[in-house]
């Protein structure tokens, strides 16, 4: 479906283009990533949640679609904005093209429309609500949808993306560790990464008690990537709080943030938030430089960490805090996805250091 489409932001401004996929509205915050491949991942990734995708990468779709590509069982993103739709799908693995595979799952997109504009609109003024129309793109009706839509802050998304109930994820052959992992919104090569490390992986629903969770006897917990904002998210950070000191914990972007306030910092909205596949954290303890995949619009106030909780990595664009550790509760976390490199594979070792911490005994 290509006809006249129309995105409004709730600051008035209005962005022309010409929609494909499904034909409809839809809300959520415009955001905008800056990776050049990865889109089937980045639209399956829970994270997403609630979220208007611009892919700054100007030429999107020629790969197609492939289903070994997905990170979850459905596009989770409220709609996908870029500059030039491929005409054509060039790639042996694919299944699809990329219209034709957000059609089918009913998600608004909208291409020819000036995304390097919008971008910097966002980048200046921050990532806001926004609403899109492919069937009925007129303006006023379009920006009052923007403006009563619902913001992200204060917003717990992880209820609204998780399992309704656990289920298990094998080890790649021979079990050697147990792991709890809190859904908030995971990704499937998480769990293929726990797995291939020789773990078998019990995932369970984000308002999981730290009493279920330990009647799992496991030998460690695993807190997951997810959308929204963490502070929101009452009952994890209460089950975290209560499994410091008993199990060793490892977190990843949500879970890292939920790790922190369990801790007893803080956390803030980032302005137009980190997204894509090429930010550069240091790892604080070598100076270490890894280029890392992001998607956050909420960070830890690395002031507001309490004695004995040190910041173990920071992104070098904005200093944003990265990671941190707790050694007394053996319990860290990281901002970005080790999951997901963007190339290099060296933020992997956090898995491996996981395992270490598990391997010492609970």
């Amino acid at each position: 479906m290509f006809s006249p489409a129309l995105l409004a932001l709730e600051d008035g401004t209005i962005w022309p283009g010409i929609g494909f996929g499904a034909t409809g509205d839809s809300t959520g915050e415009v955001v905008f990533n800056t990776s050049l491949t990865g889109y089937q991942e980045i639209l399956t990734d829970p994270s997403y949640h609630g979220q208007i995708i611009t892919m700054t990468m100007p030429h999107v779709g020629n790969y197609g679609v492939t289903p070994e590509d997905v990170e979850s069982e459905r596009i989770w993103a409220a709609g996908f904005l870029v500059r030039s739709l491929s005409p054509v799908v060039s790639n042996w693995r694919a299944h699809q093209s990329l219209p034709d595979y957000l059609g089918e799952h009913g998600v608004i997109a909208i291409t020819n429309l000036e995304t390097r504009a919008l971008v910097r609109h966002i980048r200046e003024h921050g990532a806001m609500r926004a609403a899109l129309s492919t069937s009925d793109p007129h303006p006023d009706r379009l920006l009052e949808m923007a403006r009563t839509t619902r913001a992200m802050n204060g917003l717990n998304l992880a209820s609204e993306v998780t399992c309704s109930e656990r289920y298990e994820w094998p080890a790649a052959g021979h079990t050697a560790y147990h792991v709890v992992a809190y859904d908030f919104g995971i990704k499937r090569n998480i769990l293929r990464m726990l797995a291939a490390r020789g773990c078998r992986v019990t995932v369970v629903p984000a308002g999981t008690s730290a009493t279920e969770t330990l009647e799992l006897n496991p030998d460690g917990v695993f807190l997951s990537n997810g959308p929204g904002d963490p502070a929101a998210v009452t009952d994890a950070i209460e089950a975290v709080r209560a499994l410091l000191g008993k199990k060793p914990i490892f977190g990843i972007c949500l879970g890292h943030q939920i790790l922190a306030l369990a801790l007893g910092a803080r956390t803030y909205k980032l302005k137009f938030g980190h997204r894509g596949s090429n930010q550069p954290v240091q790892v604080t303890a070598s100076s270490a430089v890894q280029i890392s995949s992001h998607n956050h619009g909420f960070a830890v106030d690395a002031d507001s960490l309490p004695a004995g909780v040190d910041q173990t990595h920071v992104n070098l664009n904005d200093n944003c805090c990265e990671g941190l550790a707790a050694r007394e509760h053996r319990a860290f976390s990281v901002q970005y996805h080790p999951e997901s490199a963007p190339g290099p594979h060296d933020s992997g070792e956090l898995f491996d250091e996981f395992i270490q911490i598990m391997g010492a005994g609970n």
